[in-house]
């Protein structure tokens, strides 16, 4: 962070950065429509349909009977292919293509980061000091490729989905992708002569990102085990507040990660501690110096947090449609994206 915080020089007008906050903003918008993509793919249980990693010649989808037949053969190979025995080639195809437009997205936003990169670094309009750091967030999305091969990977050989372990890596590492250029951005935009010391949000709004981060984690538990598909009442789950059964197996561990109803349980007592916690900020924060000027962001931060409760809750109990889900995910992004949004405003900055 103290990396991007010396982003100007006296030799740039902090004008010159405009291009590249847009350009920033776009790659983390880029970044979200891929978790939507991704989404969808996970929740069609498209995303075994392509077996094989080709960084280059994947980007060409099947184009002939013939390479559709043999896309389709490899898919009947692997465990989950195996399930489906009564799947057809044009059944197929309609999964092929959410994964297809996964991975085609990832190859555009690589795209979209590196040659405006290279472009802005030419046309010196930012310094080393900024390149590096913006250097490493190529670097991050080039791992979160890596990342989706091994989670798809593990879906090859016995299971017929993929770890949900590995899913929740996945998508972690997509939230810090999209909320370090979230920030990088932020702390671009020029400060007024003279710059006002803002009141830093300090540390309880980083529990509070800390806390909406592992929501998105707990998504991704939930969606790899499909726990949403059950226990859709609410406020009861099972017909209680706290059901039955959330210990049953054992190591007592495995439950938080591969029971189906505990990792729901988990799922939604951790969105009650966020309104909790997000209100109370609130609170805290009126009465110490207000919600006013860059303090404005918390209450707003609450209303969202309150509107993904009620999001989730929708999508519990209509056993998980499609559109409710993707909204619940994306709104979940926007939320760190916002949170850290605040956190960049409010810390002080030297330019």
């Amino acid at each position: 962070m103290s990396a991007t915080a010396q982003t100007a020089t006296p030799t740039h007008s902090p004008d010159r950065l405009r291009p590249v906050r847009i350009w920033l903003y776009v790659v983390a918008a880029l970044v979200l429509t891929m978790v939507i993509v991704g989404g969808a793919t996970r929740l069609t249980e498209s995303g075994l349909s392509i077996t094989s990693w080709k960084p280059v010649s994947g980007v060409i989808p099947p184009l002939s009977d013939a390479d559709w037949q043999a896309e389709f053969e490899a898919y009947q190979q692997i465990p989950q292919g195996q399930q489906n025995a009564w799947m057809g080639i044009e059944d197929f195809k309609g999964i092929f293509w959410w994964e297809w437009a996964h991975r085609f997205l990832g190859r555009v936003l690589g795209f979209a980061f590196a040659i405006p990169f290279v472009i802005f670094l030419v046309q010196r309009r930012f310094t080393w000091n900024l390149a590096l750091p913006l250097a490493g967030l190529f670097v991050l999305g080039g791992f979160q490729g890596l990342l989706g091969w091994w989670m798809v990977s593990s879906g090859l050989s016995q299971l017929t989905s993929v770890s949900q372990y590995r899913l929740a890596a996945h998508l972690f590492a997509a939230s810090l992708l999209f909320i370090a250029l979230i920030w990088v951005a932020r702390r671009l935009r020029p400060l007024p002569d003279p710059a006002p010391v803002p009141s830093p949000a300090g540390w309880p709004v980083v529990v509070l990102l800390l806390l909406i981060l592992l929501q998105i984690v707990a998504g991704a538990f939930v969606a790899g085990l499909d726990a949403g598909m059950g226990y859709n009442t609410w406020p009861l789950m099972d017909g209680a507040l706290i059901p039955s059964g959330l210990d049953v197996m054992q190591p007592g561990w495995k439950n938080w990660f591969e029971n189906a109803l505990t990792v729901q349980f988990n799922h939604r007592n951790l969105a009650y501690l966020l309104t909790a916690y997000a209100i109370g900020l609130v609170v805290w924060r009126a009465r110490k110096t207000g919600v006013s000027g860059v303090h404005g962001w918390l209450p707003r931060i609450a209303v969202l947090i309150v509107v993904q409760v009620v999001l989730g809750i929708l999508t519990l109990v209509t056993m998980v449609p499609i559109s409710l889900a993707l909204g619940h995910q994306a709104l979940a992004f926007m939320l760190a994206g916002a949170t850290i949004a605040y956190l960049a405003d409010s810390t002080p900055r030297r330019d």
